[in-house]
């Protein structure tokens, strides 16, 4: 259960990168569920929701801009995965699956990056124009992540 819940986690990485991280240490923060006693113990920290809610927000806000890199570029591509395999780490890390909730957000992470780029494509042309399959797939990334750390706890 806690390894699809990391993949699950992962996939909302590939969509938002700072959403999935901003959600799950919420969750940590909140008590929903335990890692102090793991390395990631700072995902349940006071401050860490806080930063991750902050970039969360301005990556949701530059997401629309056209000047904006696609998500599969180097560097966005390598901080989905990167956050991906956090989140994941951590919903794992409340079950001492921590290396198999890292691996399953890598490939959650990769899942949600391509999958993600192609609805969103799908949806932008269907629509005509970018804007709304754009706030689809943030109302999708952001509730998805509360229902997937919910089940966490």
């Amino acid at each position: 259960m806690f390894l699809l819940l990391a993949l699950l986690i992962g996939v909302i990485a590939g969509l938002r990168a700072m959403t999935a991280p901003a959600v799950v240490a919420w969750g940590a923060a909140l008590g929903w569920f335990d890692v102090s006693q793991t390395p990631l113990a700072f995902m349940g920290y006071q401050w860490t929701p806080w930063i991750f809610t902050i970039l969360a927000v301005v990556e949701l806000i530059t997401d629309q801009l056209p000047s904006t890199p696609s998500r599969k570029v180097p560097v966005q591509f390598g901080a989905r995965i990167i956050m991906g395999a956090l989140s994941g780490a951590t919903i794992g890390a409340a079950s001492s699956l921590l290396s198999g909730g890292l691996i399953a957000g890598v490939i959650g992470a990769v899942i949600g990056t391509y999958g993600g780029a192609a609805v969103r494509a799908r949806l932008a042309a269907s629509f005509g124009k970018d804007l709304p399959a754009a706030l689809i797939e943030d109302a999708v990334a952001v509730i998805g992540a509360v229902l997937i750390v919910g089940a966490v706890a």
